[in-house]
């Protein structure tokens, strides 16, 4: 049975570097903004992450692209 995916929503993970713990291992926090329109190219994606970390106070880590897809059968 053939399915389908169709992407429906994307969320842009952006992780921030806060500080360091007892045994200096980075500290990390997450920060998440939903409605990435799923067709938007990583290029894109990636940059404004990149102009919102710039607003930041803590050093960027990490990006990340979470896209949510609805399956329907074919």
């Amino acid at each position: 049975m053939a399915v389908n995916a169709t992407p429906v929503a994307g969320v842009l993970i952006a992780r921030f570097a806060v500080g360091l713990d007892g045994q200096g291992n980075p500290v990390l926090r997450t920060r998440r903004w939903a409605g990435v329109k799923p067709e938007a190219a990583d290029q894109n994606v990636y940059n404004a992450a990149l102009a919102l970390a710039g607003l930041q106070v803590h050093p960027l880590n990490a990006v990340q692209r979470q896209v949510t897809s609805e399956l329907v059968q074919a």
